[in-house]
Parts: structure tokens; sequence; C-alpha cells
């Protein structure tokens, strides 16, 4: 099968790959790009393990082609941090809330929840379980990483608020 030429920018990096024209973009990145935050949980679109930011929106990377992803800015969990190493106050708040136990769902929780705050900048609790319930947890029961995101918020919102 004849492979085509893709170039994306992943975690604000540009790359280049030949990928076969089948190839999921969860596979690209874990396997060619090796970010393997995004994980392959269910095949089927139903867990959101895989949530990647695909130009600005929440995608599952299972369900998209790397060659539809040709030419798009990708932000997976590894793109969160700080050059230092600071974690994004996503990061921070589900390590100070516990809004993980097994962490399978973690980094696409996370990513999820970026692009729900970018959306949404001060979600009530309703609107945060409806924002993340295309992500399943089988391990919190959720209450910790609703408490997270809404810590995250208030967090986010005051770094706003202090820098204007």
């Amino acid at each position: 099968m004849a492979k085509m030429h893709i170039k994306l920018t992943v975690n604000g990096r540009a790359v280049e790959r030949l990928a076969e024209p089948r190839m999921l973009l969860i596979h690209l990145l874990r396997e060619e790009l090796s970010l393997t935050g995004p994980h392959i949980g269910c095949d089927t679109s139903h867990c959101g393990a895989c949530t990647v930011d695909l130009n600005g929106k929440s995608v599952k990377s299972c369900t998209v082609f790397a060659a539809q992803a040709n030419g798009a800015t990708i932000l997976t969990i590894e793109g969160m941090a700080a050059a230092d190493g600071t974690l994004h106050p996503l990061q921070e708040a589900f390590r100070e809330h516990h809004g993980l136990q097994c962490g399978f769902c973690t980094p696409g929780m996370i990513t999820r929840a970026y692009r729900l705050l970018q959306e949404n900048p001060n979600p009530s609790e309703a609107e945060i379980r409806t924002g993340i319930s295309g992500n399943l947890c089988r391990c919190t029961g959720y209450q910790n990483i609703v408490k997270a995101i809404r810590a995250a918020a208030e967090r986010m919102s005051s770094s706003k608020e202090a820098a204007e």
C-alpha cells in the first residue's frame, strides 16, 4: 500500500512522517512519534483514553486516520507541561486532588478537560460531568476528577485575573 506524506505540528513541534492511508492517528502518535500518553483503551471510541486536542477540538485519536490530521495542530498530554517541567494547572490539580487511581484514563481525561476549560473557563459541576462524559474512568467514581477540574478552573481563572 502506498504511503502518504503527512505534516503535523505535535506539541509545538513540526513533524513529518510517511503513513499508510489506513493508519490511525493514535498509532502514528504512539508508534511513530513515541508519544505514549494517549492510550489505546477500547478500540471502539467509547473510553476516551486516546483523547487528544486536534485543531482546537477534543478528538478520540482512535477514530481519526493519520492522513485526516495532515496539516493539523495536535496537543497531547506530553505537551501540556511547560518547557521547564512545570505542570499545567490541570495536571497539578489532578495530582493535588487525587483525580486518578490507576492512571490509565488520566491523559485523555486531562486533555479533554483542557479543551473543556478553553470552551468554558468556569464550568459548574454538572457542566464538568457533561463535558467529560465521553471519557470513562473505571476506578475513581469521578468525584475527585470533577474536584480537580474545578480547582484547575479556579486556579487558571485567578492567574488570568492576576495577569490582567
